[in-house]
């Protein structure tokens, strides 16, 4: 069930949901939240790796760190998207969402229309600002302001509660962007060892 604008609020209200700060009584709106991009950012950027090293095939020759740069702004300052760039930011507000209560993100259709893109859920629980991934699909640089609300989350809810914390997640209550921990996937580990004995690779 999606939940509405009253419904949202009540659920505030009640303290059952948490979101800090919210400056604006307008970022609800009819069945959407209006979330503000933060101060920290990791951006890509072409550094010493020849690519993004999503496996563990190398030998952690090409770390993930390496191309990500991290960079801050304060509100109010703007920060330049480039083309086919992507960078992770988290949001202005802290929030806490109820156990039976998950959000999808999507972009607020002023920033579509400029070329950006962005897709995620936050699951039911879940504590902390919110993480963004946002890209530039356009052919064009695009210059954003920080503290601008760019993002809108669709809260749903779900039939039964999920207790967040029951088991052991990568991103968890994160107050910063954090690039990606792709590495630690169990299936790229048992992926490798199949890779190593074709190989012959001890």
């Amino acid at each position: 069930m999606t939940l509405t604008k009253t419904q949202i609020k009540a659920l505030i209200k009640s303290e059952n949901l948490s979101i800090s700060p919210l400056l604006e009584e307008d970022q609800i709106g009819d069945l959407t939240i209006d979330f503000r991009i933060g101060t920290d950012f990791l951006v890509t950027i072409n550094g010493s790796n020849p690519f993004i090293d999503a496996s563990l095939n190398n030998n952690d020759k090409f770390p993930i760190k390496n191309s990500f740069q991290e960079t801050r702004r304060k509100l109010g300052e703007t920060f330049l998207l480039h083309p086919n760039q992507t960078v992770l930011v988290s949001s202005l507000e802290y929030i806490k969402l109820p156990s039976n209560t998950y959000a999808e993100l999507t972009l607020r259709s002023s920033y579509l229309r400029l070329g950006l893109t962005i897709s995620a859920i936050v699951q039911p629980g879940y504590c902390g600002c919110i993480s963004m991934e946002l890209t530039n699909i356009n052919k064009v640089p695009i210059n954003l302001t920080v503290g601008a609300a760019i993002i809108q989350a669709r809260l749903f809810e779900i039939s039964e509660s999920i207790n967040y914390f029951e088991k052991k997640r990568k991103y968890m209550c994160q107050v910063r962007p954090v690039m990606s921990a792709v590495a630690a996937d169990s299936d790229l580990k048992r992926l490798q060892s199949i890779w190593k004995q074709n190989n012959y690779v001890t």
